[in-house]
């Protein structure tokens, strides 16, 4: 689908070309084929099946029994089931007959839910939300979001982007099962975008095309890049031309799979009404210019594209909300105002969603959610385009169109057009009076009440094929033979036609006459009556296969039941033992976090003695340091007591000496 040439090469661009595949679609979205009402009713379609679904909501009746005008007001739904949180800045997507609704902001934060309305009861239902495992076996849970885009692709939503919480620096792309209800994570690689809200998705087979947003900082941004869904690859797009300013909360549409549309959004300090095309052929960037009316600036519209027609919503600036819906005509290069709504619908809000839903000759669009002056979860539904359904051919004889021409051997064309009604007739496919309505196919024989069968013998006629297959049950038939059968019709026939008119057709030259008299009509009757009578042997024998295919059908079925239910009781242990698994991690976990919270205490006291230690340490040297100054001195009072010592041994020497001269006696004096 896309090509890379070498002229794009050379010129460091990549050169694009959506064109026609077996991987990919025509367009984004898939416009369902318009089949006509055959009921004969100018009935209009509603968006739920009162043939599947005898539990229809009064809204669905509502909306079947509106009015055949091109564009109603908005209708208000009143949902049932489980009612989703009130939100804005969410992101919605339509899959089959289900709107998924994903994210978003209420008054208490960001979402992280996935919703479900089923478009045939009106009905909420809410996914469970819980753990899935990635490609790498890593627990992941998708991030509370706002401003991301939600793109389908056949049973799955891509939400791509959007501010998230935990904020990231990437882009990611998450993938929601809506079968399974199941989310997984793609693993993209390349040159992955920044993180980025406000910006838009479309997408082309295989393809995303990602353009504009504002990154975490708040800067706008106007790159351009492309992811394969196959390969899980980002690539930036690099184009020529001067192409849009950056830009935000703008509205992006892709034609044909060839041509990129982007309108609006706001810039660093003004909103904006430029509309902008790339050409993925040429890949060049070109400004569309204008004819006639050209809408206000507006950001935080939304668009869906119907065919050639871009339909847009809401926006506005910081001053004033717009009411109107824009439609954007690409052929034409015209804007129109197709609706003005009134300022209470939801389409004022500020952060709705909108999306179309396809329904045979109708088309829906479907508003949900919002915030003027509180978080909105209301559902406005408009009914914007009817197509009236062409009339069915009607089923009654004289209400049929005359054939314009008929060849010469209309008898014999007559005759075989008859058999061929009472042959239908009689293996019960159709009834007589539809069956009588000869289609193109078979000579463009068409009835009316003067040139075919008159009315009355017609409904005489069909009276009596239904009173003999009353009077002639099936096992019946199968005793009697083909001739036996075959007199007993011609028999009662004959009485009641005595009664009838005659059977006339119209030749080629308009001259009305005889076509044939009632024997022929009989032995015509009775030789297709016995052609019926071997018929419904061979059907006999059919059904009997069809019966003995039946009973092997039903032992395969019981078969693959047991299967299943061992399948299922497989699947129960599977689910069991990951039960247990779950809880053994959970305890391995917190054993690990007690062994973390452990080897934490360790080390801090590890840490602490090891401080104490260099403490102790330091004391020890100045300990040692004051005992090596210690023995000094105790050396040095050792040498001076040794001196004192030395010192008082002299003076008690002297002392004796002293005392050994004064023991001579001293005689008195008289004087």
């Amino acid at each position: 689908m896309f090509a890379f040439s070498r002229k794009g090469k050379k010129l460091g661009r990549v050169k694009v070309q959506l064109s026609d595949s077996a991987q990919g679609t025509r367009s984004p979205i898939r416009y369902p084929k318009r089949i006509n009402n055959s009921n004969g009713d100018n009935a209009t379609t509603a968006i739920t099946d009162s043939d599947d679904n005898n539990h229809c909501s009064s809204n669905a009746l509502e909306l079947e029994n509106s009015t055949s005008g091109n564009y109603e007001e908005w209708k208000k739904i009143s949902t049932t089931g489980d009612k989703p949180t009130p939100r804005y800045n969410h992101a919605a997507a339509v899959i089959g007959k289900k709107m998924i609704v994903v994210g978003g902001e209420s008054g208490n934060g960001l979402l992280e839910d996935v919703q479900v309305l089923n478009f045939e009861n009106f009905s909420w239902t809410t996914t469970s939300s819980r753990l899935y495992l990635s490609p790498s076996s890593l627990q992941l849970k998708i991030p509370a979001c706002k401003g991301h885009c939600l793109v389908p692709w056949g049973n799955k939503v891509l939400l791509i982007g959007g501010r998230t919480t935990p904020p990231s620096d990437r882009v990611s792309v998450w993938a929601f099962d809506v079968e399974r209800e199941c989310w997984s994570l793609m693993e993209a690689k390349g040159d992955i975008p920044v993180a980025r809200s406000g910006h838009t998705v479309v997408r082309a087979g295989s393809f995303l095309v990602l353009f504009g947003g504002e990154d975490i900082k708040r800067r706008k941004l106007n790159d351009l890049h492309m992811f394969d869904l196959k390969s899980l690859t980002w690539l930036p797009l690099h184009c020529q031309g001067a192409g849009p300013s950056a830009r935000c909360n703008h509205v992006a549409a892709l034609y044909d799979d060839k041509l990129l549309l982007v309108f609006g959004g706001t810039s660093k300090s003004k909103s904006l009404n430029d509309l902008y095309s790339l050409d993925f052929e040429t890949m060049m960037w070109s400004r569309i210019k204008i004819r006639g009316f050209h809408p206000s600036p507006r950001a935080g519209c939304c668009g869906v594209l119907c065919g050639t027609k871009w339909y847009i919503a809401g926006g506005g600036s910081r001053k004033k909300r717009h009411a109107e819906i824009l439609v954007y005509d690409i052929l034409k290069l015209e804007w129109s105002v197709v609706h003005t709504s009134s300022q209470q619908s939801i389409t004022t809000n500020k952060g709705f969603s909108l999306v179309l839903h396809q329904k045979k000759e109708t088309d829906y669009l479907v508003a949900f959610g919002g915030i003027k002056k509180e978080p909105s979860d209301q559902v406005e539904v408009l009914v914007m385009e009817k197509n009236e359904s062409s009339m069915s051919r009607r089923m009654t004889l004289p209400s049929e169109k005359r054939s314009s021409s008929m060849g010469p051997t209309v008898g014999s064309l007559g005759r075989q057009n008859l058999a061929s009604v009472i042959e239908h007739h009689g293996s019960g496919r159709k009834s007589l009076s539809e069956s009588l309505l000869v289609d193109s196919n078979l000579g463009n024989v068409s009835l009316r009440k003067e040139q075919v069968l008159d009315d009355d013998a017609a409904m005489k006629l069909e009276r009596s094929l239904e009173d003999e297959r009353s009077s002639l049950p099936m096992e019946q038939m199968r005793k009697q033979s083909a001739e036996e059968t075959s007199s007993m019709m011609e028999h009662d026939n004959t009485e009641k036609e005595r009664n009838d008119d005659n059977i006339s057709f119209q030749e080629t030259d308009g001259k009305s006459g005889f076509f044939m008299g009632s024997s022929s009509i009989y032995q015509s009757y009775e030789i297709n009556m016995s052609a019926l009578v071997r018929k419904n042997g061979i059907l006999e024998g059919q059904l009997a296969a069809a019966l003995t295919g039946r009973e092997a059908a039903e032992k395969n079925l019981s078969s693959v039941i047991k299967s299943r239910q061992e399948v299922e009781k497989r699947l129960n242990d599977t689910l069991k033992d990951m039960e247990l698994m779950k809880e053994k991690l959970v305890l391995v976990e917190m054993a690990q976090e007690e062994a973390n919270t452990l080897s934490n205490i360790v080390h801090s006291d590890h840490v602490r003695l090891e401080h104490d230690v260099a403490f102790l340490k330091a004391v020890l040297d100045d300990t040692q340091k004051e005992l090596h100054s210690t023995r000094g001195v105790l050396s040095g009072e050792r040498a001076r007591a040794f001196q004192l010592q030395v010192e008082v041994f002299h003076l008690k020497q002297r002392l004796q000496s002293m005392e050994n001269r004064t023991q001579t006696p001293r005689k008195p004096y008289h004087g």
